[in-house]
């Protein structure tokens, strides 16, 4: 099995009521997830609000989090900045941690100039620096730049960059990455709602927000689509559409942290300028956990096909 195969979730950051993030609760959750059969964690993602937080929160985040993960449950580290200086400090800082690998999104402020001999020389320059594999991270919806297929193909080669993580839904491109990668080189899926497309087409695991709330479906999923039971994976995507959608490209991470203390995990709000989500969004939310039997240790086993 390629190491960082598998159902990984990118867990939230959860904050006080102060803006102070909660180490404490931050401790509890990664515990509570260490049960799951999650293959492993994603810390500093877009989901925990890697974007908002210093250099100094983010490697305190990876301290933390390092010490509530056994060394046998991969860890991975968001380490993207804009510039590649600041990209090799961070990706170092979080290696100096103990994380098993990170996962570094395409620089996009000067998206014109984003082509693809920039992102192999960026993405390059990181891998021979880091002192642990790279994952690369295409994350249109939120860069506005995409890493074609061309990039990757030339990338993968490299011996320390060692996959990707696609969070859009263009499964062509998934399947394009997946043709034109090595074996060894690892696709991971990012868009919950199409989930069952990009495993079919070839990724071998998923970083998934929606993940943080029903591993065990996630994970059901994957072993639907590698058996080849791909009606059961249809039937089970159609059932989680609803919810992944809601803490997904709907309402994004305020959706997810009103879906995580729903369950009964330590989220808080959303660091300004985001706002946490309104009352009849959290209302449609416990609507659509409540649909799928959940309950705050996890999915009933109904969910899945027999």
């Amino acid at each position: 099995m390629k190491r960082f195969a598998g159902i990984f979730t990118p867990i939230a950051t959860p904050f006080r009521a102060d803006d102070s993030v909660d180490e404490a609760g931050l401790r509890s959750n990664v515990a509570r997830w260490m049960t799951t059969s999650l293959r492993g964690l994603v810390v500093l993602g877009s989901s925990g609000e890697a974007a908002q937080l210093d250099d100094s929160e983010a490697d305190r985040i990876v301290e933390v989090v390092r010490a509530e993960v056994p060394s046998d449950r991969p860890l991975i580290a968001g380490t993207g900045r804009e510039s590649t200086k600041a990209t090799i400090a961070a990706t170092r800082r979080a290696a100096l941690a103990g994380v098993d690998a990170v996962l570094v999104r395409t620089p996009s402020f000067f998206k014109p100039q984003m082509t693809t001999d920039v992102f192999v020389g960026h993405y390059t320059d990181v891998a021979e620096a880091s002192p642990v594999p790279v994952l690369l991270y295409n994350v249109s919806v939120y860069t506005g730049v995409n890493l074609l297929p061309e990039a990757v193909e030339r990338l993968a080669v490299h011996p320390n960059i060692v996959g990707i993580k696609e969070s859009g839904g263009d499964i062509a491109q998934i399947a394009e990455y997946v043709a034109r990668t090595p074996d060894d080189f690892t696709v991971l899926a990012g868009s919950a709602t199409t989930l069952v497309h990009a495993l079919a087409a070839g990724c071998d695991g998923a970083i998934l927000a929606l993940a943080a709330l029903v591993p065990d479906a996630c994970n059901q999923m994957l072993a639907f689509v590698s058996e080849g039971r791909l009606e059961d994976a249809r039937r089970l995507q159609r059932r989680l559409l609803p919810l992944a959608r809601s803490v997904g490209g709907t309402h994004g991470v305020p959706g997810l942290k009103a879906a995580l203390e729903l369950m009964a995990y330590v989220a808080g709000p959303p660091r300004p300028p985001l706002r946490p989500a309104i009352t009849p969004v959290i209302d449609s939310i416990r609507d659509q956990l409540d649909a799928l039997d959940v309950h705050p240790r996890g999915l009933k086993p109904a969910l899945y096909a027999d």
